[in-house]
């Protein structure tokens, strides 16, 4: 009998299989628009017409880096998914769309359906949060290039806003309010600089400033803002937004704001969550570093005209954030910190 695609290291069932586990959790995020079903060559969505009459695709593509080491360390895979759609969807926000489908990309080393299963489950979990659907994707196997428990996760969300409005920064003005929204600690971003500060503690240490195991921390899965944000959209005009990602406050600020236009931050007006001053401390990390490396515990900022702040600060509280008033724009540029 001659060699089979299986012997090469491919199981067609495996995949046959895990398709079969995917079908509960990804048809759980279908939504208005969605047409046909899983499985087919592309996947299809309807944009309503009637919503958008005069409509502008906002799209974003990411991975989750390098914190999939943690997932592989950990024997975790139910979380990891929610990273790839929050670091597409957020990024989509912040022009004002509204997500409205995902795609991911899954490359394996082993095809396990259990493991598939577990990792598009966080992939759905992420789309019901962002309230979009996830309509397709694509699973590799691809032996002798990935190890054997080892994977790689990316996706891309499509989102849409009329026309008029797009948020694309040109109504900031001076003496603008910054709103910042918590993060649920470390995103996704950074982790190579966290793995390494932490390479000699083992994931199961219980720090007491963290009072849970290290692991358990590090892997938390990147916040969603996008239905808090929305809703905070239907009521008023906002002039910008910035996702805190790779590059932190210091990098990410900047690239919504106009030529001659800078912001000072209090950092005193939040809290920083306990981890990153952990890393601050074990790996003698600079201020500015971390700064421009880590969200601080901010993961998203709202850029408001100072009369709207309190409706702002309303509805977003009303909508399960606990916004602060982190600073202001000012004349000047870049990002100063007091």
């Amino acid at each position: 009998m001659g060699i089979t695609y299986k012997d090469a290291g491919v199981d067609i069932q495996a995949g046959n299989e895990a398709v079969e586990k995917i079908k509960p959790a990804v048809a759980a995020t279908w939504r208005p628009g969605v047409l046909g079903g899983l499985g087919g060559f592309g996947g299809l969505f309807s944009l309503d017409l009637q919503k958008y009459s005069d409509p502008v695709l906002v799209s974003g593509t990411d991975g989750v880096g390098t914190k999939l080491r943690l997932a592989f360390q950990l024997d975790k895979h139910d979380t990891i998914g929610q990273d790839a759609v929050a670091m597409c969807v957020n990024d989509v926000l912040v022009q004002g769309a509204e997500p409205l489908f995902f795609l991911d990309y899954l490359a394996v080393g082993k095809l396990v359906p259990e493991r598939i299963a577990s990792i598009v489950g966080g992939v759905a979990e992420g789309c019901r949060l962002a309230g979009c659907a996830l309509i397709g994707g694509e699973t590799a196997e691809m032996p002798g290039f990935y190890a054997e428990e080892e994977y790689d996760i990316a996706g891309f969300a499509v989102g849409a806003v009329n026309r008029d409005k797009l948020i694309d920064g040109s109504d900031i003005r001076e003496g603008d309010i910054l709103l910042g929204l918590k993060s649920s600690g470390l995103h996704s971003n950074g982790f190579s600089l966290v793995r390494k500060i932490f390479a000699e503690y083992p994931l199961d240490k219980v720090f007491p400033e963290l009072g849970r195991p290290l692991g358990e921390v590090l892997i938390t899965p990147t916040r969603i803002y996008v239905k808090s944000v929305l809703a905070l959209l239907d009521k008023i005009a906002v002039p910008g937004m910035v996702h805190i990602t790779g590059g932190g406050l210091t990098e990410n600020i900047p690239r919504v704001l106009s030529s001659g236009l800078g912001t000072e931050i209090v950092t005193s007006t939040w809290q920083v969550p306990p981890v990153f001053e952990l890393m601050q401390k074990l790996g003698n990390v600079e201020d500015e570093e971390m700064l421009r490396t880590f969200n601080m515990g901010i993961g998203f900022v709202l850029i408001i005209h100072p009369e709207d702040e309190k409706q702002a600060m309303d509805i977003l509280a009303a909508n399960g954030e606990e916004p602060i008033r982190i600073g202001s724009v000012i004349s000047g540029q870049g990002v100063s910190y007091r």
